[in-house]
């Protein structure tokens, strides 16, 4: 805001030297103040895009460590496999946790935009959910919910996600899921619609056997060609609900929580998880 009225300020200042000043006529005087105002402005919003960038960049930088860490740790484990698989998912959540809040306190360095940048609240509370959703913060999750922006499918599969967790209606669910794939991409719409063929399957698979799941895979199919969603549209047409499954995804899909991932453990061997 301070940016827009500093630009208008800029813009109206040269205005009135053109004019009274140079009397360079009415004309030429607003335009030279235009130039101005979107000259400062263009200045201005790069060099803080620039900023901001860089400040989440920092955030990325953070996640990007700790998964690293996780990874090594994960493969030795691997050699010395710790006492169970609870044991080995209770100690990844625990390290998880870790980088995700510090990498939440970074974000707070968004704030001194504020004054500058009315939307950055919005974008700092949407990076804000994407992290706490990451440590199952769900309590942070809902009091973010109003204040997040939903324009990408990971944030919107996020919402649909504590939805279904919060027994929300699936009428609502749906008005979310329509309005969402409606502006995506061919292939955009992925997990959004394995995420809502699941739902589903969960409310209504008992009474419709799979049929309103069938439908959606089939609206869906026509943005898409992925294989997880041709797959499960082909078991549901042959009436093979039980063999419906989202895991093909992989971390995308367990990232929702609304199903654990299936671990196979060997002898000396714990798979990545």
């Amino acid at each position: 805001m301070i940016t827009l009225l500093t630009a208008l300020a800029v813009g109206g200042g040269i205005y009135c030297v053109a004019f009274f000043a140079a009397d360079w006529g009415v004309g030429w005087s607003v335009f030279s103040g235009v130039v101005a105002f979107g000259v400062f402005q263009g200045v201005v919003g790069y060099n803080l895009q620039k900023r901001i960038k860089a400040d989440m960049e920092r955030v990325q930088g953070i996640l990007l460590d700790g998964q690293k860490r996780l990874q090594a740790k994960v493969q030795r484990w691997q050699f010395r496999p710790p006492g169970s698989q609870k044991d080995a998912q209770r100690e990844i959540e625990n390290d998880t946790k870790v980088f995700v809040r510090e990498a939440l306190k970074e974000t707070e360095r968004l704030s001194k935009y504020r004054l500058l940048i009315p939307m950055i609240d919005r974008q700092k509370a949407t990076a804000q959910l994407q992290l706490n959703w990451m440590i199952k913060d769900f309590k942070a999750v809902d009091a973010l919910m109003p204040k997040a922006m939903f324009i990408d499918p990971t944030t919107v599969s996020i919402k649909i996600a504590r939805m279904y967790m919060t027994d929300a209606k699936t009428e609502d669910i749906e008005k979310v899921y329509n309005k969402s794939v409606k502006r995506l991409k061919y292939n955009q719409n992925v997990l959004l619609a394995a995420e809502w063929s699941w739902i589903l399957l969960q409310r209504n698979g008992d009474k419709d056997e799979g049929e309103s799941a069938f439908k959606a895979l089939a609206e869906a199919l026509k943005s898409s060609d992925n294989e997880v969603l041709k797959r499960n549209h082909e078991l549901l047409m042959n009436k093979k609900v039980a063999h419906f499954s989202n895991s093909g995804l992989g971390d995308q899909w367990y990232a929702l929580f609304l199903e654990e991932p299936r671990m196979r453990t060997q002898r000396q061997h714990v798979q990545r998880m």
